[in-house]
């Protein structure tokens, strides 16, 4: 059964939803693609495991530990593609960034199929777990602020908390 609770934090409200094996959202109340294709007005609000580890973790999180995103059951929802591009996005460690250019060399060396750098981008926009899957540690090829679904202001935020010096 499908569980969403709200979650206060330095950024704003987040909105978490999982079931009871996985957590398969976390959203800023107010971002772009808030629920994904989840009809957030219909599932209940309530606890379960899943929310409650995914409350602790993001607790941590912003308390300024870096804990493990590994420890967390995640499904985001996606096509194959952006599976692959989240994928990828778990792999950059806490503290440092990557380009969409590095992410679009990545996915290229792990599937051996070629990409663009603005295609990672249209995937990275769709990540249904932020903070978790870390996009907001996702640059320009030249160290740039580029865009994040949360708002750009959040994405400084959260680089500024791990301590990733920015152009």
């Amino acid at each position: 059964m499908l569980q969403q609770t709200t979650l206060p934090s330095p950024l704003g409200n987040l909105i978490l939803l999982a079931d009871h094996t996985a957590l398969l959202g976390v959203w800023f109340q107010d971002q772009n693609h808030l629920g994904a294709h989840y009809d957030l007005q219909t599932i209940p609000s309530g606890t379960n495991p899943i929310l409650k580890q995914t409350q602790d973790w993001l607790t941590a999180y912003f308390a300024g530990v870096n804990p493990d995103p590994q420890t967390l059951p995640l499904v985001p929802a996606g096509t194959p593609y952006r599976q692959m591009v989240f994928d990828l996005l778990r792999q950059i460690p806490y503290g440092q960034t990557q380009s969409y250019k590095d992410l679009a060399q990545a996915f290229q060396q792990k599937t051996g199929q070629a990409t663009s750098p603005r295609a990672i981008g249209g995937a990275i926009g769709h990540n249904p777990i932020s903070l978790i899957i870390p996009c907001h540690r996702i640059l320009g090829h030249d160290g740039s602020l580029t865009g994040y679904a949360g708002g750009l202001n959040r994405k400084i935020w959260l680089l500024d908390h791990e301590q990733i010096s920015k152009s």
